[in-house]
This record gives structure tokens, C-alpha cells and sequence, in this order.
């Protein structure tokens, strides 16, 4: 049996040096490096998603059943109206095109439900924290 001389003399300088937080050298000085600057490092460069919106099974099959089919400048508006629910943190919006209203999961850029607004009781939408008319 080859045994390999990895340095570490005791399990305890292993764990020190891989289980606790490590020094990084940047430019010559020492930084110590942790899961949570790297966690707020990320939620700074946080870039507003440009993916297109997903439609749950939910939303799609309300759009269905009512015969709604959504042009692509709908659907251009309808991103658009979640990139600026998104720039505002919103996390649950009800976003407006044309006479069709949307509630849309800003964090997933799902939407949840679909339906126009002659539809809506008495214009009341709950469970959103924000709005946005295109």
C-alpha cells in the first residue's frame, strides 16, 4: 500500500484548513472569504432577468379555456411590465395589457393567472404587493 504525503500532520489541520473560513490572497492583501460575502456580493450584481415570462399550467389553461391568444407585442409588453415590477421588488404583480390582466410571480417570472378584465369581480385582485399598467 503507496501512502501519499498530503502535508497535514492530524485530522484537525485538515478540517482547519477546508472546513473553516479561509484566508484568499487578492492583490496582496488578505481577505477572508465566507459563503455570506460571497452571498452579498451576488445580490449586488443582481442583474434584472431578460428571459421571456413562463406561464404556469394554471395560467395557460385559463388562456385557453377563454380563447385569449396573446400577441407578440402583448407578450414584449408583458415582459416589460416584470422587468420594471422587478426593478421596483415586487414579488407578486398584477401587470395590465391592453384589457388583459395578469398576476405574475416577479422572482420566478411566472405567470400565475390570466384573465380580462370584464372578467374580474368587481376589479378586486388580492395577494399581489404591486401593480403595473402597460
Amino acid at each position: 500500500m503507496k501512502l501519499q504525503n498530503s502535508g497535514f500532520l492530524s485530522l484537525e489541520q485538515v478540517q482547519n484548513q477546508y472546513l473553516n473560513q479561509q484566508k484568499v490572497q487578492t492583490q496582496g492583501q488578505s481577505v477572508e472569504a465566507s459563503f455570506q460575502k460571497y452571498l452579498e456580493q451576488a445580490a449586488k450584481e443582481k442583474v434584472i432577468s431578460d428571459s421571456p415570462v413562463r406561464f404556469s399550467k394554471h395560467a395557460a389553461s385559463r388562456l385557453s379555456t377563454r380563447n385569449i391568444e396573446l400577441t407578440q407585442g402583448q407578450i414584449d409588453r408583458l415582459q416589460e411590465g416584470t422587468r420594471k415590477a422587478e426593478a421596483k421588488g415586487i414579488n407578486d404583480s398584477l401587470v395590465i395589457v391592453d384589457s388583459l390582466a395578469f398576476i405574475v410571480n416577479v422572482p420566478s417570472n411566472t405567470v400565475v393567472t390570466a384573465m380580462e378584465q370584464s372578467e374580474t369581480q368587481d376589479n378586486i385582485f388580492t395577494n399581489i404587493d404591486g401593480a403595473v399598467i402597460i
